[in-house]
């Protein structure tokens, strides 16, 4: 089963462990990503230690096709963020999957 994780969700947490207000939170939260993104698009590359490593890769333009009218259209050239966990991610996650 598929459960989202919101960006409200992510806000209470905070608000609840940490003790910080709800506007504090999400001030927090904010300039978080914030710099994720700004540094990401800055160096096409962030790494956070023992979690992972977001970089920038470019796509090139492609002909796709419509699977239901077999309509051949051009995708075009763009960015793509892709995410690639740690070490200890994996095996953080793999041991709590497994109790």
């Amino acid at each position: 089963m598929r459960i989202n994780l919101t960006k409200k969700d992510i806000i209470n947490a905070v608000y609840m462990q940490i003790g910080f207000s709800k506007k504090i939170s999400e001030n927090l939260l904010d300039d978080i990503l914030n710099t994720l993104i700004d540094n990401l698009i800055k160096n096409k590359i962030v790494k956070i230690s023992n979690f992972g490593t977001f970089s920038i890769r470019e796509k090139k333009e492609r002909i796709g096709r419509n699977p239901k009218t077999q309509e051949k259209k051009i995708i075009s050239s763009r960015k793509v963020v892709l995410f690639k966990p740690s070490k200890q991610f994996k095996k953080f996650v793999n041991l709590n999957l497994n109790d």
